[in-house]
């Protein structure tokens, strides 16, 4: 990592955690079970390890119960009343959170609540590709792009105006693909989604 003015820079973690659990029957992701505590404690604990010191989690569905159950101390929390539009709201919301940090926040690292396959070596990995606010880096599975990603402070306002439903980044890493540093992570992660009953096998 290069320095920022005299200062060592500032890869925060923004933990996506607001999913209201559709195919789930409602469940909200951040509250399902996983070694006995909510989900979302485990995400928060793999960016610690990660690396990443400071961490915003964005909630939506049943944003109270979460705070009351899970021990998210340390964080930044950020409630996103406009959850249920889809990821990209939660993504809007989380890097205007990072960006009125007073800390100076030079990237942001998104993990999803919902990949507890994913750990910190992953984690470390991508965010060991910072080179500067203009970063972008991106796990990588078998050569498919996949979570988590960093983004640069300098790419915040552009992947915000087209975060939309469903779709997040997505749109905005296609048309800069080739900005992209690729970090496989095949050999120490496996990025399944907990979207359905069937995928709650994953949970321990």
């Amino acid at each position: 990592m290069t320095a920022t003015g005299d200062r060592t820079p500032l890869v925060a973690g923004l933990l996506l955690a607001a999913g209201g659990g559709r195919r789930l029957g409602g469940r909200p992701k951040a509250l399902l079970s996983h070694r006995g505590r909510p989900l979302v404690e485990n995400a928060v604990r793999v960016l610690r390890e990660g690396g990443c010191e400071v961490v915003h989690v964005v909630l939506g569905a049943a944003a109270g119960t979460v705070r009351e159950r899970a021990e998210l101390t340390g964080c930044v929390l950020v409630e996103n009343p406009e959850w249920a539009e889809g990821m990209g709201s939660s993504l809007r919301a989380g890097l205007a959170s990072l960006a009125a940090d007073p800390r100076g926040v030079d990237a942001a690292l998104v993990f999803l609540v919902d990949q507890p396959g994913i750990g910190a070596v992953a984690v470390a990995r991508v965010r060991a590709a910072y080179r500067s606010r203009d970063s972008l880096a991106a796990a990588s599975y078998d050569g498919e792009r996949g979570h988590p990603v960093l983004f640069g402070a300098g790419h915040w306002a552009g992947i915000a105006e087209g975060a939309v439903g469903d779709r997040g980044a997505r749109d905005y890493l296609a048309a800069h693909r080739d900005a992209i540093t690729p970090v496989d992570c095949s050999d120490v992660a496996e990025p399944y989604d907990i979207d359905t009953e069937a995928d709650l096998a994953h949970l321990e």
